[in-house]
């Protein structure tokens, strides 16, 4: 089995696409990245754009050859998006690869009128009904019934995992669990991954005491079962979050680790550091409005180190 993830936030996006190969399979998760629209006041950085940029055409070369696509939720980092920003991979750029592999989806249980809105648009892009999948399985893959977005009461939704067998390695896929509740973590265990890739607690918000010391308990039983667990997506979009993660993987002998250690990756924590681009790489003023117009490229920022 050969794994890649292809975009979250320690490469430099937001988002959990991950790619899977087996030998009868071509497996894309999550097929969507966004860069989040406003942080301290502050639209993407190029840079930042920049980097979207590369993993929205990885995506799309991806879906060209995926047998199968599953999709977790609908937020707008993980599918392609009807009404995108300039900075999301749109729906019409990829309508027509979308017609050939199988989909497979979350059902629209749990899901806001807005994100099931999303659903149904995608569903009628696809114009056929997607596989059925929630609490089932087909071939190598098995996915879990709905899942709490964050914490039991999150009103985000809920989510969808993913799990792929091929002989004795077992990859998960647990999108944005956040390691906030026992659920999800009891489902994974019971799968028995090999690979597990997640996302840990979004700390940039009003988390308690408590609730990031049960998600790090949590993080290190996972751990302790299973042999890569590949943490990041909402945990790394702050200082405060790597902090966090690196204190477990020192803990963990590297066994937790992010995506790019995964990938073997420089890490680009670039929503973490939006300021400070600002600060190194002024930008140019009504870059992003041209930006949007498609009469200014990030051509200019590409060569920066950061």
């Amino acid at each position: 089995m050969d794994i890649a993830i292809l975009g979250t936030e320690s490469l430099g996006v937001r988002g959990l696409s991950c790619w899977v190969q087996t030998a009868n399979r071509r497996i894309l998760i999550d097929p969507g990245v966004a860069l989040g629209y406003q942080r301290q006041g502050l639209l993407p950085h190029p840079i930042q754009v920049a980097a979207g940029e590369d993993v929205r055409e990885i995506i799309v070369d991806r879906l060209r050859d995926a047998t199968d696509v599953v999709i977790s939720h609908f937020h707008g980092d993980h599918i392609p998006l009807d009404n995108a920003n300039p900075y999301q991979l749109a729906l019409k750029s990829v309508e027509d690869v979308l017609q050939r592999p199988r989909v497979w989806m979350k059902c629209e249980r749990g899901e806001t009128p807005h994100v099931a809105e999303r659903r149904r648009v995608l569903l009628a892009t696809l114009k056929r009904p997607p596989q059925a999948c929630d609490g089932g399985s087909a071939g190598p893959l098995a996915f879990s019934e709905p899942m709490p977005h964050g914490p039991g009461h999150s009103p985000m939704g809920t989510v969808m995992m993913t799990r792929i067998q091929e002989g004795h390695e077992v990859f998960v896929h647990a999108s944005d669990i956040q390691l906030l509740a026992d659920k999800p973590v009891a489902r994974i265990l019971k799968w028995s991954p090999t690979t597990l890739i997640t996302s840990g607690p979004a700390m940039y918000r009003n988390l308690s005491a408590d609730e990031l010391a049960q998600a790090r308990e949590r993080a290190l039983e996972l751990a302790r079962n299973i042999p890569v667990c590949v943490i990041d997506h909402h945990l790394l979009r702050c200082r405060e979050g790597i902090q966090w993660l690196d204190q477990l993987r020192a803990e963990t002998n590297g066994r937790i680790m992010c995506a790019a250690d995964y990938m073997r990756k420089k890490r680009r924590f670039l929503e973490s550091r939006r300021t400070e681009l600002y600060e190194r790489f002024p930008v140019p003023a009504e870059w992003h409005d041209r930006y949007a117009r498609e009469t200014a490229t990030t051509e200019t920022f590409r060569d920066e180190a950061v």
